[in-house]
Protein backbone atom coordinates (compact mmCIF):
# COMPACT_ATOMS: atom_id res chain seq x y z
CA UNK A 1 0.00 0.00 0.00
CA UNK A 2 1.31 3.27 -0.93
CA UNK A 3 1.23 6.87 1.25
CA UNK A 4 -1.07 9.41 -0.99
CA UNK A 5 1.49 12.03 -0.08
CA UNK A 6 4.45 9.85 -1.48
CA UNK A 7 1.83 9.56 -5.14
CA UNK A 8 1.78 13.36 -5.45
CA UNK A 9 5.69 13.80 -4.23
CA UNK A 10 6.53 11.87 -6.98
CA UNK A 11 4.73 13.40 -9.82
CA UNK A 12 6.02 17.18 -8.60
CA UNK A 13 8.94 18.36 -10.13
CA UNK A 14 12.14 19.00 -7.57
CA UNK A 15 12.27 21.81 -5.41
CA UNK A 16 14.72 24.79 -6.12
CA UNK A 17 17.33 23.21 -3.11
CA UNK A 18 17.29 19.75 -5.66
CA UNK A 19 20.65 20.21 -7.33
CA UNK A 20 19.91 19.62 -11.38
CA UNK A 21 22.84 18.14 -13.79
CA UNK A 22 22.84 21.31 -15.32
CA UNK A 23 24.01 23.32 -12.08
CA UNK A 24 27.58 23.51 -10.74
CA UNK A 25 28.82 22.04 -7.59
CA UNK A 26 29.05 24.81 -5.00
CA UNK A 27 27.58 27.45 -7.57
CA UNK A 28 24.03 27.66 -5.05
CA UNK A 29 26.75 29.21 -2.49
CA UNK A 30 29.14 31.17 -4.56
CA UNK A 31 28.15 34.45 -4.66
CA UNK A 32 28.37 37.16 -7.52
CA UNK A 33 32.11 37.54 -8.45
CA UNK A 34 31.81 41.13 -7.83
CA UNK A 35 30.61 40.86 -4.41
CA UNK A 36 34.00 38.46 -3.40
CA UNK A 37 36.07 41.14 -5.41
CA UNK A 38 34.22 44.10 -3.01
CA UNK A 39 34.40 41.93 -0.22
CA UNK A 40 38.47 41.23 -0.28
CA UNK A 41 39.30 44.87 -1.64
CA UNK A 42 37.51 46.35 1.26
CA UNK A 43 39.59 44.16 3.33
CA UNK A 44 42.81 45.21 2.27
CA UNK A 45 41.90 48.73 2.00
CA UNK A 46 41.13 48.38 5.97
CA UNK A 47 44.46 46.34 6.40
CA UNK A 48 45.80 49.13 4.65
CA UNK A 49 44.53 52.06 6.30
CA UNK A 50 45.38 50.59 9.62
CA UNK A 51 48.71 49.85 9.16
CA UNK A 52 49.27 53.70 7.54
CA UNK A 53 47.49 54.84 10.96
CA UNK A 54 49.82 52.43 13.25
CA UNK A 55 52.44 53.74 11.77
CA UNK A 56 51.82 57.46 12.17
CA UNK A 57 51.31 57.00 15.74
CA UNK A 58 54.24 55.17 16.21
CA UNK A 59 56.45 58.48 14.01
CA UNK A 60 54.38 60.62 16.14
CA UNK A 61 55.37 58.98 19.65
CA UNK A 62 59.23 59.23 18.32
CA UNK A 63 59.60 55.24 17.92
CA UNK A 64 61.66 55.64 14.86
CA UNK A 65 63.70 58.50 15.93
CA UNK A 66 67.22 57.31 15.77
CA UNK A 67 68.86 57.19 19.06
Amino acid sequence: MTDAHEDRAAGEPPGPDVPTAEAEPGAARRGPAWLVLGVVAAALLVCCCSTVVGLALAWSAGLFGAG
